[in-house]
C-alpha cells in the first residue's frame, strides 16, 4: 500500500511539475529547459526516502518490489499527464520544440541538410504518444536503479547494526 501511495505522490508531482514547465513557459527558454530532468532527482529521493523507512521492516527483494510498483504506478500516472499536456494543454509544444532545436543547431553552425537529418532522426520522438511513453519508461527505469542500489545500500547498513549488536544470553 505504501508502494501506490508513494506512487501516486511521485506521478502527481511530476505531472504538476511538466505544468509548472508549461504555463511559465519554461520549456521554451533553452537555457532553461534542463529544468524538465529536475524530475529524476525528485523520483529518487521520493523512492529513497520510502525505501529508508521501510528497510528496518523489509527485506531486499520487497524492497526492490516496493520501489519498482511505486514507480509503474508513477508511469501511468505520468503517461496520462504527458499525454493531457501535449494535447489538450498545449497542443503546439512539439511544434514550438522543433523551432526551437533548429534555431539552436543553425547557432552551433549546423547546415540545413544536417538539420533536416536530425529533425527527421527525431520525429518518432516528437509526437504524444512517443513522449508519453519515453517519460513512463524513464520513470520506470529510474525506480528500478534506484531502488536495487537503494535497497542494497539500507540491507548493508541493517546487517551492520545487527552485527554490532552484542549477543546475550537468554534469561
Amino acid at each position: 500500500m505504501a508502494a501506490l501511495r508513494t506512487g501516486f505522490v511521485l506521478g502527481i508531482l511530476v505531472v504538476l511539475w511538466t505544468f509548472v514547465m508549461g504555463f511559465t513557459g519554461w520549456y521554451r527558454n533553452p537555457g532553461l529547459l534542463f529544468l524538465f530532468w529536475l524530475v529524476i532527482p525528485l523520483q529518487i529521493g521520493i523512492l529513497v526516502w520510502m525505501l529508508r523507512r521501510d528497510a528496518s521492516t523489509t527485506g531486499y527483494l520487497r524492497q526492490v518490489q516496493n520501489g519498482v510498483g511505486a514507480s509503474l504506478a508513477a508511469s501511468a500516472i505520468i503517461f496520462v499527464g504527458s499525454l493531457l499536456f501535449t494535447t489538450v494543454v498545449f497542443p503546439s509544444y512539439f511544434a514550438e520544440m522543433e523551432a526551437l532545436g533548429r534555431l539552436r543547431m543553425a547557432q552551433q553552425g549546423l547546415g540545413p541538410e544536417q538539420i533536416e537529418a536530425v529533425v527527421k532522426a527525431q520525429a518518432p520522438m516528437r509526437t504524444s504518444l512517443g513522449s508519453a511513453f519515453a517519460g513512463a519508461l524513464g520513470t520506470w527505469i529510474t525506480g528500478l536503479f534506484t531502488s536495487l542500489i537503494a535497497a542494497v545500500k539500507y540491507h548493508r547498513r541493517r546487517a551492520s547494526a545487527a552485527a554490532a549488536e552484542p549477543i546475550l544470553p537468554k534469561p
